[in-house]
């Protein structure tokens, strides 16, 4: 209940005035049934614009530590995440990556919708980065359609750093569904799950009509200034 009063009545409205979003490729989306939705992802926003512009209710998953906070803050944060349809995860330890995996598979198993960001974190620049090969060992797991999202806009209404969002437009625009039926029983394959998820990076970099790095964007997020040498005297 509390998701489409979200949607319609709060937060809806707020983002329709700011962002004047639209969509294209609504089609793609099926009417029911599971399936996965890539996206590129720019900014915090792209989590609300993209449940917002589709029909579907669509589910993420999110740092348990959304859901562990105490006091007046810790309620309100839980109440909220809960009904913007997050999941909580514990993304520390060795066991991070399965516990996640395993979540998102228990939700497509019931035929629903799966949010994911194989970039796995924001772009620091705009720019696309690198895969994780995570959401194609999924994707090969359930047997079920992965459809790309391209997030455009939501990097200038919601920049990196800031909290108060900038009024611009917002387009959310959807690609047709991609099929990985053929490589039924190969997850774990880690040369296969890289063709996937490279198949998926290359329509989300046709779509969102960003660069492609191919490097990972936490490698870049977590990299230290490199110091320049001094200059060589010259002979």
């Amino acid at each position: 209940m509390w998701y489409w009063a979200f949607k319609y009545i709060f937060l809806g409205p707020f983002l329709r005035l700011l962002g004047r979003p639209t969509i294209e490729g609504q089609e793609n989306i099926p009417a029911d049934g599971p399936a996965i939705l890539a996206s590129n992802h720019l900014a915090v926003m792209d989590s609300f614009f993209l449940p917002l512009m589709v029909n579907r209710r669509i589910y993420f998953l999110a740092k348990s530590e959304y859901f562990t906070g105490t006091g007046l803050k810790g309620a309100f944060q839980r109440w909220f995440f809960t009904a913007v349809g997050q999941i909580p995860i514990d993304r520390s330890g060795a066991a991070a990556a399965e516990g996640a995996f395993i979540a998102a598979r228990r939700q497509l198993r019931k035929g629903k919708l799966m949010g994911m960001y194989p970039e796995g974190t924001r772009s620091p620049d705009g720019r696309l980065y690198k895969g994780k090969t995570g959401l194609a060992r999924l994707a090969m797991d359930t047997g079920v359609p992965v459809i790309p999202v391209a997030m455009v806009g939501t990097d200038k209404f919601n920049p990196p750093g800031t909290i108060l969002p900038r009024p611009c437009k917002v387009t959310v625009r959807i690609g047709k569904p991609l099929d990985f039926s053929r490589y039924e029983g190969m997850q774990g394959n880690r040369y296969i799950e890289r063709a996937v998820t490279d198949e998926i990076m290359y329509e989300l970099m046709q779509l969102s009509g960003q660069q492609y790095v191919d490097v990972y964007a936490a490698t870049l997020k977590n990299a230290k200034p490199e110091v320049t040498p001094p200059a060589a005297d010259a002979a």
